[in-house]
């Protein structure tokens, strides 16, 4: 998957990494919607390529598939494959010469999100663009020369934040991993002296849940984005020794585009405290042009006081082309030059970033907006709660209040009542924003690459009908 990453842009090639934790009719419509030609298939995928392909309509052309095998599986012969990965490279011409785009603009990666409540759509990405975010995102992170890199985030993933190049241009150590396992991260970090890797928040947690209490020999600096971090979760994770760097960034824009500069001074705040600031998303890195935060309506920005919603715009070189073929779904998110990103968020007076919430997830109580992320951050600082995540139910007073979904960490003498958490949440929110319902569940429903299905939970809640309330 690494090799890949530069071998077909070489090879003058649109580089198309798919999420392995789709189903086959999803990977199905991503094959034919982006007319793949030729697909390369790690053996641990094989059946899910089969299946995805036998769903293609029998007019669409079958793309060439190319086996990859290892030494921990078997070969798998088959005259469904072309050729092994392997052996297709030991055919190769070694002096052939790259194939140079004709300009920057020309498309190199496509790359299709998660698709949490809708079809997946297809972000397209120009060589100019690639290029920009991984020399930026070394430079936000001062990565230093020859590191050593642990991959717990999958390349499928935004292109693995642009790392896989941004690797190589350091003369990097990459330490790469099918799946993702606790025990088995904090042994390579310790057998190889991993000293970078990025995670999305969900990656910590599970981290900080493991039943691991030494903190690391070494300290240990980790990216996080994807979704906004509970201040709970990073304070648990640095405190294994991990020092965390918090950023955001969305597959439109093929990496981490907005930092949490950190300043010196705040080192010398309580912890509590440092890790509310390290929890907002930040400031604009080098490689983005402008970012701001702006009334969807007017497209005015709001007031920078730390409080006024609005939704997260930029513009810059490493925003997307567009979504292929989709020009209704690229004249909603571009306007008057700006991207919109559909995340609402509040600028702080000292023009640090904060994300509240997707733009579908904001919860209209009574008339007052509240961030449903806000209340998730009060519930993961409750020593009981594994994992939280906050939607709107049907009120018949206010309209519609938070419901809370949460699941439970492991070995717990005494589990939380449903009276005790709200009576919890209520000692540290505004009253509005206190969730009226909270549920018990053994895991919480995910998205391929690990985010939480609000738009199941959602429907989960409708489905519970109105909260009703007693009329004096």
């Amino acid at each position: 998957m690494y090799e890949l990453h530069f071998a077909v842009p070489f090879a003058g090639a649109i580089l198309n990494s798919i999420n392995t934790r789709l189903n086959a009719a999803t990977i199905s419509v991503i094959l034919r919607h982006g007319e793949s030609k030729l697909v390369f298939v790690d053996c641990v995928s094989r059946s899910l390529i089969l299946d995805a392909i036998s769903l293609l309509p029998l007019e669409t052309q079958r793309p060439i598939l190319v086996l990859i095998t290892d030494d921990s599986v078997r070969p798998i012969s088959s005259e469904e494959f072309l050729d092994t990965y392997e052996g297709l490279v030991a055919k190769g011409d070694p002096n052939f010469q790259w194939i140079r785009p004709k300009s920057e603009w020309d498309p190199m990666i496509l790359s299709y999100t998660s698709g949490t409540t809708s079809s997946p759509k297809g972000v397209v990405h120009c060589h100019r663009g690639a290029f920009l975010m991984a020399v930026d995102s070394l430079v936000d992170w001062a990565v230093p020369k020859q590191p050593v890199y642990l991959w717990t985030l999958n390349m499928f993933h935004t292109s693995g934040w642009s790392y896989p190049w941004g690797m190589a241009a350091v003369g990097g150590t990459n330490i790469c991993v099918r799946k993702f396992n606790a025990a088995t991260v904090f042994n390579l970090i310790e057998r190889h002296g991993v000293t970078h890797m990025c995670a999305a928040p969900v990656v910590l947690n599970m981290l900080t849940n493991s039943p691991r209490e030494k903190p690391l020999g070494s300290p240990v600096r980790v990216l996080t984005a994807g979704s906004p971090p509970p201040a709970a979760v990073l304070q648990r994770t640095e405190a294994l020794g991990f020092v965390v760097s918090h950023g955001y960034g969305l597959t439109e824009v093929i990496g981490v585009v907005i930092s949490c500069a950190w300043k010196p001074g705040w080192n010398l705040l309580p912890a509590t405290e440092r890790a509310r600031l390290k929890a907002r998303q930040g400031v604009r890195t080098a490689g983005l042009a402008e970012m701001d935060v702006v009334d969807p309506d007017s497209g005015k920005p709001v007031n920078h006081d730390g409080s006024t919603l609005g939704e997260v715009v930029v513009r810059g070189g490493c925003v997307m082309l567009g979504y292929l073929k989709d020009p209704e779904a690229n004249s909603k998110c571009f306007k008057n030059g700006w991207f919109y990103t559909g995340d609402v968020g509040v600028m702080h007076p000292d023009g640090y970033l904060e994300i509240k919430d997707r733009s579908k997830d904001v919860i209209i109580s009574g008339g007052e907006n509240l961030s449903s992320v806000e209340v998730e951050s009060v519930l993961y600082s409750n020593p009981a709660i594994n994992e939280a995540a906050v939607v709107a139910r049907p009120d018949d007073m206010w309209g519609e209040t938070p419901c809370a979904f949460v699941s439970l960490r492991e070995g717990l003498e005494k589990k939380p009542t449903e009276k005790e958490m709200i009576e919890y949440c209520r000692a540290r929110l505004p009253h509005f924003m206190v969730p009226k319902t909270v549920v018990f569940k053994g895991d919480l429903p995910k998205t391929s690459t690990g985010k939480i299905q609000k738009h199941v939970l959602r429907k989960e809640a409708k489905d519970m009908g109105s909260l009703k309330h007693s009329r004096l």
